[in-house]
């Protein structure tokens, strides 16, 4: 048998360890290679996506090209924790250490030949499914269609043979420089008790305090200064978290004769501290790098929803159009009678409503504010389907929207303390308030009796507003119409539809790249536990066969390793959930907007695969485990 017969042989003889690492390998080519399909792919030759989609690419490929160096380098150095005492006893054999540094890199180029092959292999058979979403997820109008790309071949196999290389020399020179004895004992745990500063333990749970209560409590612009203090103390916090408050809370609960001696948590908590202490960087680690994932896909799925619902709610009619106070009427006529024919052309059927928005100086907060009539309001009002509102001769109502507003304050509460004083000294009192989007004003205005109107003294300005309400299920129809009215009348006029297919066009690219971007941190982040979990397989193994002679029943083992490998999985995503939720929060009250369906949207999902990937992962551990006890 030949050295390079023995380095394959070694690779199929510890496959388990190795399929995490390929399978995991695989999925970031198959990324990269993705995004090199979009990024060379002849639709993207010329046009707007070319500014938007490739350059959000050529970032996104950049960050998981860098990415996967650390993610193969942290997969190698796993390896290399849980064979040392292989690499010892052939040492011991009279292998040299330059044969063991060849061995450790043919086996890593032979992995990382078959995970780049297998990637490009596979992203190539799916490689019209993920165009055909990437074609509706970014709203383009070319069709993404297949062909066979040989320059992203190039580059992801070029790419990533030379990611590989650098990491066996890299890993072949860690090797080197270890010690006989040291790999001999390497895969040995610590036998002292693993120690937890009290002082450490209380400034974590201080510090992630801290943070969160800073999270909930900032509002507006001071989300923004708040940021990076808080970012720093809980990654603090978390650190200590792992390393210094979980194996405090365990040795306390282990002096607990109550807790620790009911059942199996004598076998639970015996082994847990161990776990939690040894774990501890790489449930950090695991930790933040989801947290990472949950926020960034967050903030650009609420930050999405902000904008959509945002134009939607402030303007409620299918086509609004408001000119200047300073347009001429002729010039309004013209246009009016210009969008009217392209909504016939387009054969949407819609219904008109036209108001006149005056605006008098009250003095009342120091603008001018608008008064609208009764009969103005209530033709709106019909064309939403909206109640009709009809005020007393002496009564006026207050009104403000009901959205969210970024800057500034809805100021009906002055409004309702401010009756409007006519010439004559008459008053006409506010009565009640309401909340409605039917006029395009921010602020507060008054509704009054339309005989109030003929009363007031000349408007400071006044300009007409029109509003056009389509029937439903002709959403495909007003974006077209509002595409030709956006080029021939411009800024006055708005078709909401329309604005919302351009922001979801826009921002289409960024939400697709992050979402890739967030799935490879998170699969990655699972793959770290998998390393971790299964590196202690064999020391487990010899654990519970030992048990199991004094007594230790199936069904007792299967509790246990369920226990134990639960709390390796979810305690670092339950942390990570965590400051995923405080991070959205922070960002609602940035933009002063509910995002808690999205919020549970993202983060149950998430929660949803690792639930999803735990069961798979444990239903084969117990297997191996069950298969060398019993």
């Amino acid at each position: 048998m030949t050295f390079r017969q023995f380095a394959f042989n070694n690779v199929l003889r510890n496959k388990r360890l190795y399929a995490a690492y390929f399978l995991s390998s695989l999925f970031t080519v198959m990324v990269f290679f993705t995004f090199a399909i979009f990024a060379f792919h002849p639709a993207f030759s010329g046009g707007d996506i070319n500014s938007n989609a490739l350059f959000g690419m050529a970032v996104a490929g950049g960050i998981i090209y860098i990415f996967s160096f650390f993610f193969v380098l942290y997969s190698m150095s796993a390896f290399l924790q849980s064979r040392k005492k292989e690499f010892g006893l052939l040492m011991m054999m009279g292998a040299s250490t330059r044969q063991i540094r060849l061995m450790v890199f043919l086996e890593n180029i032979l992995i990382g030949f078959l995970a780049t092959v297998g990637g490009i292999l596979i992203g190539l058979v799916f490689a019209k499914v993920i165009l055909l979403l990437a074609e509706n997820v970014l709203i383009i109008d070319e069709t993404l269609h297949f062909y066979f790309p040989t320059l992203a071949i190039i580059v992801t196999f070029v790419s990533f043979i030379i990611l590989f290389l650098v990491i066996s020399f890299f890993v072949s020179f860690i090797l080197r420089t270890k010690k006989l004895i040291d790999l001999i004992k390497g895969d040995k745990q610590s036998k002292g008790e693993p120690k937890a500063s009290v002082v450490l333990a209380v400034i974590a749970a201080l510090l992630l305090i801290a943070g969160y209560g800073t999270a909930f409590y900032v509002k507006g612009l001071q989300v923004v200064v708040a940021m990076v203090p808080v970012i720093i103390v809980v990654i603090l916090g978390t650190y200590l978290l792992f390393t210094q408050l979980s194996v405090y809370i365990i040795r306390r609960l282990k002096q607990n004769k109550t807790i620790f001696w009911q059942k199996t948590n004598m076998l639970l908590f015996s082994d847990l501290s161990f776990r939690m202490k040894d774990n501890a960087r790489t449930f950090f680690m695991v930790a933040i790098i989801s947290t990472v994932a949950f926020s960034a896909i967050g903030t650009l799925y609420g930050f999405q929803s902000y904008l959509t619902k945002g134009v939607k709610e402030s303007s409620p009619y299918s086509l609004t159009y408001l000119p200047t106070h300073e347009a001429h009427e002729k010039d309004i006529k013209q246009d009016v009678e210009k969008m009217n024919g392209i909504l016939q052309d387009e054969h949407v059927k819609t219904v008109m409503g036209k108001v006149q928005l005056r605006h008098y100086d009250l003095g009342i907060n120091d603008r001018d504010i608008l008064v609208a009539s009764a009969s103005d309001y209530n033709r709106l009002a019909k064309l939403k389907g909206e109640t009709p509102v009809h005020p007393g001769k002496n009564e006026a109502i207050v009104v403000g929207q009901s959205v969210r507003v970024m800057e500034g304050t809805i100021e009906k509460e002055n409004l309702m303390k401010s009756p409007i004083k006519l010439d004559d000294g008459q008053e006409i009192k506010p009565v009640k308030k309401i909340q409605t989007e039917l006029f395009p004003i921010i602020n507060g205005y008054y509704i009054v009796d339309d005989s109030v109107i003929e009363q007031l003294e000349k408007p400071v300005r006044s300009e007409p507003f029109y509003a056009w309400q389509a029937d439903n299920g002709q959403t495909e129809q007003m974006i077209a119409a509002g595409r030709k009215i956006s080029k021939e009348v411009g800024y006055p006029a708005q078709a909401i539809d329309y604005t919302v297919y351009e922001i979801n066009k826009a921002y289409g690219p960024i939400l697709f790249i992050g979402l890739f971007i967030g799935i490879v941190f998170f699969v990655s982040a699972g793959s770290f536990l998998y390393f971790r979990l299964y590196s202690d397989l064999d020391e487990d193994k010899r654990k519970f066969r030992s048990i199991a002679k004094m007594g230790l029943t199936e069904g007792e083992l299967k509790k246990v390793v369920n226990r134990q490998t639960a709390l390796m999985f979810f305690a670092p995503i339950v942390v990570a959930l965590v400051h995923g939720a405080v991070a959205l929060t922070a960002l609602a009250h940035l933009f002063n907007y509910n995002l808690t369906t999205e919020a549970i949207f993202v983060l149950g999902g998430f929660a949803l695969i690792q639930i999803i990937y735990f069961l798979i992962v444990r239903f084969f551990y117990i297997k191996q485990i069950k298969a060398a006890v019993y």
